[in-house]
């Protein structure tokens, strides 16, 4: 089974907003779909948390690496067009691109074998997992009242980020923790992503200590990107002192940039975006590394329904990956998967064992978003 073609599908229409301070409209293009066609007729899907334009750039540059490739060695066939051309720029819209890619071939190997990706990656430790639903903050009314609504939905564990948290005042945001703590109940997993990522974040060590013992007593389950997303020193004295969890590495990619704050003991929980990172199969060595010192592996998922799938096979293969991030109210996670994603009675979401990522789109939302129809 060779790779014929590989097409990029811009997502617009409904983007969702994302915190930033030059914040997205909803035609803007953040995700890109991607495409992988072979001689057999087979396709394989994967995502990519770039602007369609950079990616379909990016196809120009690889396509002759992959042209005719094997579509069944997800592994090497990623590796090689990692290795030729990482002088472009390891990190930016190339590695991306080739993140998309190496989903897709997973996908492609599952479909060719039968058999789901989380067994191929050496097995399959759980059937289900707890998704965490991952809004927006908001004043403390308005964000108390969705909570509730998600609450009423089946979610069981809730993420909180950005909004005026850390950018207004310290009350203000201990009122936004305090509501959303009241609403969810005690029993409920709750996490608050600061957004430290966001464009010119101003706040340093001493604000995210002060803040993060502020969480402790609302029983925070990890405090996420407190700090600037290059500020390795503070990460660490700051996991060394919070009493609470640290969790952050949504940016980086590639193993090599994890390697560094992985040794240096810079997160409780670190967080990869398969979108990103150069797929399930860069993402998977981060995860072992991550084992390797100690460190929890939960996938970073602010993407859409195909890197929903790739977040369930991976927290499938991993014992520790008890958690998968669902952003919530997105109709490019929610309405493009065909049948949608439902909810046990335990607040829990069953992971797809039928072959590949299990996944099946629905053709008509994607034409509705992209302005192109592909079949």
């Amino acid at each position: 089974m060779k790779i014929r073609e590989i097409r990029a599908i811009g997502l617009r229409g409904a983007t969702p907003e994302g915190g930033w301070s030059d914040e997205l409209e909803q035609d803007d293009c953040v995700h890109t779909l991607i495409i992988v066609a072979t001689d057999e007729g087979v396709t394989g899907l994967g995502s990519v948390f770039t602007n369609d334009g950079l990616v379909r750039s990016a196809l120009a540059v690889l396509e002759p690496l992959y042209a005719g490739e094997t579509a069944l060695e997800p592994e090497r066939v990623s590796e090689k067009l990692h290795q030729n051309t990482f002088w472009l720029g390891r990190g930016g819209a190339m590695t991306h691109t080739i993140s998309g890619i190496d989903i897709a071939l997973w996908d492609l190997l599952g479909k060719a074998t039968g058999q789901p990706v989380g067994r191929l990656l050496g097995g399959r430790y759980r059937d289900r997992v707890r998704p965490y639903a991952s809004i927006l903050m908001d004043a403390p009314a308005a964000l108390a009242e969705y909570l509730l609504q998600l609450k009423e939905q089946g979610f069981r564990a809730f993420k909180i980020g950005w909004g005026p948290f850390g950018r207004r005042s310290h009350d203000l945001d201990e009122e936004i923790v305090a509501a959303a703590r009241d609403a969810i109940g005690p029993d409920a997993l709750l996490m608050v992503d600061a957004g430290g990522s966001d464009a010119f974040w101003t706040n340093g060590y001493k604000w995210a200590l002060r803040t993060a013992r502020m969480l402790a007593d609302y029983d925070v389950a990890w405090f996420e990107e407190p700090l600037q997303p290059d500020a390795l020193e503070d990460y660490v004295l700051l996991r060394r002192n919070a009493p609470l969890p640290i969790a952050g590495g949504e940016v980086l990619t590639r193993r090599q940039s994890f390697q560094p704050w992985l040794q240096a003991g810079a997160f409780d929980i670190v967080q990869p975006d398969v979108t990103k990172v150069g797929g399930i199969s860069e993402e998977r060595r981060i995860a072992w590394m991550a084992q390797e010192h100690g460190v929890r592996f939960i996938p970073h998922g602010w993407n859409t329904a195909v890197g929903l799938a790739a977040d369930l096979q991976l927290a499938s293969a991993f014992a520790d990956t008890d958690l998968v991030e669902y952003l919530t109210g997105s109709p490019y996670v929610d309405e493009i998967a065909a049948g949608g994603w439902k909810l046990d009675t335990d607040g829990m979401l069953p992971i797809p064992d039928a072959p590949g990522l299990g996944l099946t789109l629905d053709m008509d939302a994607v034409a509705r978003y992209s302005q192109k129809e592909f079949r």
